[in-house]
């Protein structure tokens, strides 16, 4: 009976953490992420912190490792670290939830703690395979616009909760729950996104060519090519040309190497403003990822340099540490990118843009940055092309779609070989381009100014009540002690429960009510 029953708990373990992993793109199934969180809620209901943790983190490890199945090409041992790590996130949220029905109240503020821990720690956080990018093109997702993606993601758990309270025939807690989750949601729909200034015609460029490769085995000089014979589909008249993220590889600054001058006469013969990735070489151990306008005349405009490098991918933290750990075979890049410092914003003829370089589109903050800076539209220049499978490059998108709802911005990614995408401020994908194709997207977009509440509030409202939430929740369940757990805790309670209180038959069973004469 004690195994049957730890494997029952197993299972349950798996399905609810399954379940928030196909939730997520590619995959997409976001009403699954509500009944997981349903399934999870029930596994901590009445269990010790040991066991909550326990279970938590084998949600977290379910749920977080299938979602990210695409690390295990570039570093298996790194996949299973990060799983690992990951959810131990959760399941730390599972402990600190409280084990009574007053964890209904904590488990929104554990989780979204959680989260937006792995948001930012370590090295500046990997929000990968997020409750939020789930949501992306679901009605919930319009919540971004007042909470920004972390609401989203708590509301996602109210939501479950909800769930898990109908399934115990808790009715009023239930209606409460889903309530919020529709009530928040509507005011998401309604509140204030900005207004549009004019209209911008735009080309985003996608050159093609094989997915899965590496810069040391690709023909740097023929990926540029690529580029610059697709922009030959081009039709004039156009405001804003579009490049992907590093297309461009040079040695040096590069206004001094002839892919400046051909950039430059592209730009002259559309009479557009071209805005262009590139990479240079700085010294042996350094390089810079930057986004790099050309004007109309042939100039060269402003730069912005990517501020949130990639982890192993653009940098290697304890670089001294980790390359005598990993050893030569591990495949570390050899030269760390310089951070840059600036405004994500780049100025120019054609309108001001909040830039995004690939990676960053993940971090909430950056979009604002760049629209708190002046910017009308998102651009968001990425290169997924060395990436296995499409899980990196859909998750890509559905952020692209919360950076756009939050901002109350049209956004415009391009991608050397997919997915490029075209997002409305409601986060409505409108196009997106096939892996490995070749290929232009020519249309005209709204330039948009002023604040959502999201821009100008950010995240921070939304972590202090998830603190609240947490905190409220330990505070009614020590205030009605075991009373409101499920049958099975009052029956066998934890052993502070034992050491606080004697069972009592009676009719109704075990009474939290009655103190022991021996105890406290």
């Amino acid at each position: 009976m004690r195994w049957r029953s730890r494997l029952l708990v197993l299972a349950r373990c798996l399905l609810a953490g399954l379940c928030l992993a196909a939730s997520v793109p590619p995959w997409g199934w976001w009403p699954l992420a509500f009944v997981g969180v349903a399934l999870w809620d029930q596994l901590i209901a009445g269990t010790p912190w040991k066991a909550r943790f326990r279970r938590s983190w084998l949600v977290g490890a379910t749920w977080l490792l299938p979602a990210t199945a695409w690390m295990i090409d570039l570093t298996a041992p790194g996949y299973v670290i990060a799983g690992v790590v990951f959810a131990a996130y959760f399941g730390v949220a599972g402990a600190l939830t409280p084990p009574g029905r007053a964890r209904w109240i904590a488990l929104p503020g554990a989780i979204v703690l959680a989260e937006i821990a792995r948001w930012t720690f370590p090295f500046g956080g990997v929000p990968l395979a997020t409750l939020a990018m789930g949501q992306a093109a679901a009605p919930v997702a319009q919540a971004a616009r007042i909470g920004t993606a972390i609401l989203v993601s708590g509301l996602v758990v109210v939501g479950g909760v909800a769930l898990s309270a109908a399934w115990e025939r808790r009715w009023r807690a239930a209606g409460v729950a889903l309530a919020v989750v529709v009530g928040v949601t509507a005011v998401g729909g309604v509140a204030p996104k900005g207004h549009d200034v004019g209209p911008l015609t735009y080309a985003i460029v996608q050159g093609g060519g094989p997915q899965r490769t590496r810069a040391a085995n690709t023909d740097e000089r023929e990926v540029f090519l690529r580029h610059l014979r697709a922009s030959n589909q081009i039709t004039t008249p156009v405001d804003l040309v579009l490049w992907p993220e590093n297309v461009i590889s040079v040695e040096g600054a590069l206004a001094n190497n002839r892919e400046s001058r051909e950039l430059s006469a592209l730009a002259q013969r559309l009479d557009s403003t071209l805005i262009v990735g590139a990479t240079e070489g700085v010294d042996e151990f350094h390089f810079t990822n930057a986004a790099i306008a050309f004007l109309p005349d042939g100039a060269m405009g402003e730069r912005y340099d990517k501020v949130r490098r990639v982890p192993f991918g653009e940098y290697v933290p304890m670089r001294g540490l980790i390359e005598r750990l990993a050893g030569s075979g591990a495949g570390l890049p050899q030269r760390d990118a310089i951070p840059g410092t600036d405004p994500a914003v780049l100025h120019t003829p054609a309108g001001t843009f909040a830039v995004m370089i690939s990676w960053e589109v993940f971090f909430t903050n950056r979009a604002r940055d760049g629209v708190l800076h002046g910017g009308e539209v998102l651009l968001n220049p990425t290169n997924g092309s060395s990436y296995w499978l499409t899980q990196v490059q859909t998750q890509q998108v559905a952020s692209s779609r919360l950076r756009s709802i939050e901002t109350g911005r049209w956004t415009l990614q391009a991608a050397p070989t997919g997915f490029s995408a075209v997002v409305d401020p409601d986060g409505n994908l409108l196009d997106r381009s096939a892996v490995s194709e070749e290929r232009v997207f020519q249309g005209t977009v709204q330039k948009r100014q002023g604040s959502t509440i999201a821009t100008v509030a950010g995240p921070s409202p939304v972590v202090v009540l998830a603190l609240v939430a947490l905190a409220a929740g330990w505070w009614r369940q020590r205030r009605r002690g075991s009373a409101g757990c499920p049958a099975a805790f009052r029956q066998n309670p934890p052993t502070a429960a034992r050491w606080r209180f004697t069972p009592k038959r009676s009719r109704a069973g075990w009474d939290p009510r009655v103190r022991s004469r021996s105890g406290g």
